[in-house]
């Protein structure tokens, strides 16, 4: 299984601790390679790119409160950024929205971070019918306009 990881220079740091202690999962690192300033829409478009393009399975970006990065995520067709502060919300949003990428924020620790990594790809979406429904109405919206 491939991880997608890609952060601003903010998420810098936090990205390749992540990368570096986390060594039993095959991630991809999409950028940025420095802590220099830098546009995170870039980066959040090459990761949602590599969702869609089907060379990673899940994605985790990064930036400094988590939002932005996910906003931009969330414009590449066929992407599902959840920008999540907690476990919980790692499960909730896989289990309901089959979220396929998780935007965090460069203050959370290490470990909290590789539990909300871990909990990413170990949590299974429900594929409940009002769950579906909706994605599919998120989707449908996505290929009209």
């Amino acid at each position: 299984m491939k991880i997608g990881i890609a952060s601003d220079h903010r998420g810098y740091e936090l990205k390749e601790k992540i990368i570096a202690t986390m060594t039993d999962y095959d991630f991809i690192d999409l950028g940025t390679n420095s802590g220099e300033s830098t546009d995170y829409p870039d980066y959040a478009f090459l990761l949602g790119e590599a969702i869609r393009d089907k060379r990673a399975e899940f994605g985790i970006a990064i930036c400094g409160s988590g939002i932005g990065i996910s906003i931009a995520c969330n414009k590449v067709k066929g992407v599902r950024c959840a920008s999540v502060k907690t476990v919980d919300d790692v499960v909730a949003t896989r289990q309901d929205n089959n979220a396929n990428i998780i935007a965090i924020s460069e203050k959370i620790s290490l470990e909290e971070a590789k539990k909300m990594i871990i909990t990413l790809i170990e949590t299974k979406y429900l594929n409940l019918e009002r769950h579906q429904r909706r994605i599919d109405k998120i989707t449908r919206y996505e290929n009209e306009h």
